[in-house]
């Protein structure tokens, strides 16, 4: 009970069996994260199998994410596969021209792209590594000057901090991911490179129309034009994800933590929760031990109130998956619990209405030193928004469907239970007893009704 951060685990070639994935949730994973940029969706439809299996073994909810690849923008090949030096202020030109690239221009096959770009525009390619600026553009043909020089080869990403790209969030691929994956009946669907709050409309319209299964939705937020339209995008997802890998290349890297805390302390304001991704642990893919920094870091995810931390390739590829979660659950629960015993929280969000009616839980369960709160979930909203307020003690959340507990997983300190002749019974104390918590008061919500009681 003394880890209230979740811990968001992705699936790889290392973490797909089932003896390693249940090893995960008994170390502490309570959301397993598909992402669809690998493997075919029946393939990624069998670890979904597993993973609920495991679950219902266990007795124990366990969220599924699928992550869509989202759009992703290339530039074409070169006549040979050699790696091309550019130099600060050489020019060089991006077309729709199929010819193999050489010194001097190079395809770029997205005509959406070149569509999109604009004098002044930035190019980054090689992660950063190479830096242009857009001298003039067309349709078809863009020239720019190098201000950043390195090495460039075939088929080579590239981030456009400066462009909003008129084209649609969802892929064929993605559209075809997405479409198998509604079968599955995940809990969250997460939405790579959103620029603004249609990109989740149209994602939710996507979902709505072929399934009344209540799937959620994250917003990855990679895109400077993401971060400055935040609070929309919040508004229009059930939920942030903090991408710092891509976010770090299209803003100042300097810039991330300062935005990181920006974006959760609005999702808190917006009652949505958050995650906090990318090389959280990741010296774990090749050593057991993780490095001070990256202990230093998944503590900060916890002082700052994230719902939840997250691994990538640690997890994937990496040499010890549920070494890696445990070691997480042992920096969050410290972290937790030094919150708790300490809790000046320095992302405190000062202007949520006094009369919000989760606040007023939150403080009656501060001012009766209550031992938990439990809810009665027929969905997730109250719980979510409860939690957002951060309250210090336990939400136990009783659920009557399977679902709805799955997607409370998410909720930092929401602990969830699937049981309905509990949710039917109203039974908070054997709730609460569940969770060896067995002395103490109660905050009790069910619907519209709050109350306290004595548990003994």
């Amino acid at each position: 009970m003394n880890k209230y951060t979740k811990i968001t685990a992705s699936v790889g070639p290392k973490s797909e069996d089932k003896q390693t994935l249940t090893q995960m949730i008994m170390a502490g994973a309570n959301m397993f994260r598909l992402n669809f940029s690998h493997d075919t969706g029946d393939v990624q439809g069998k670890k979904i199998d597993t993973i609920r299996q495991i679950s219902a073994e266990l007795g124990k909810p366990v969220a599924i994410m699928i992550d869509l690849q989202g759009p992703k923008h290339r530039i074409g090949n070169f006549e040979t596969e050699n790696k091309y030096p550019l130099v600060i202020g050489q020019k060089f030109v991006f077309d729709t021209d199929s010819t193999p690239g050489n010194t001097t221009r190079v395809q770029l096959p997205d005509v959406d792209v070149l569509s999109s770009l604009n004098v002044g525009d930035r190019i980054l390619l090689n992660d950063g590594k190479i830096e242009m600026r857009v001298d003039s553009a067309s349709p078809s043909r863009v020239e720019a000057t190098v201000i950043r020089g390195d090495e460039i080869w075939s088929r080579r990403g590239f981030n456009l901090p400066d462009t909003e790209i008129a084209t649609s969030v969802l892929t064929p691929k993605d559209r075809a991911d997405l479409e198998y994956a509604i079968t599955k009946n995940p809990d969250w669907v997460a939405i790579s490179f959103v620029q603004k709050p249609e990109d989740v409309a149209e994602v939710r319209d996507f979902i709505t129309q072929r399934t009344a299964h209540p799937i959620k939705i994250i917003a990855k937020i990679e895109r400077p034009n993401a971060v400055e339209r935040i609070t929309d995008i919040a508004a229009a997802a059930d939920g942030i994800m903090i991408a710092r890998g891509d976010l770090a290349v299209e803003v100042p890297f300097e810039e991330v933590p300062a935005i990181s805390r920006h974006i959760i302390r609005e999702c808190r304001k917006m009652n949505k929760p958050v995650i906090v991704a990318t090389q959280m642990l990741g010296s774990m893919v090749n050593s057991e031990f993780p490095t001070r920094a990256e202990i230093t870091d998944v503590a900060n995810a916890a002082y700052l109130r994230a719902d939840s931390t997250m691994t990538s390739e640690e997890t994937t590829i990496g040499i010890n998956p549920a070494g890696v979660i445990e070691t997480m659950y042992k920096i969050l629960a410290y972290a937790d619990s030094d919150a708790i015993a300490n809790p000046y929280d320095w992302s405190r969000v000062e202007n949520i209405p006094e009369n919000d009616w989760s606040r007023s839980v939150a403080s009656m369960a501060y001012l009766n030193r209550a031992s938990a709160i439990v809810v009665f979930a027929r969905d997730t909203i109250a719980a979510t928004q409860i939690s957002c307020r951060k309250p210090d003690i336990p939400v136990i959340a009783v659920c009557n469907e399977a679902v709805i507990a799955n997607q409370l997983c998410l909720a930092r300190g929401v602990f969830p239970i699937y049981d309905n002749q509990l949710f039917g019974q109203r039974d908070a104390f054997n709730a609460a007893r569940q969770f060896h918590i067995n002395i103490g008061k109660l905050v009790i919500v069910d619907e519209d009704k709050i109350s306290l009681r004595t548990l003994d």
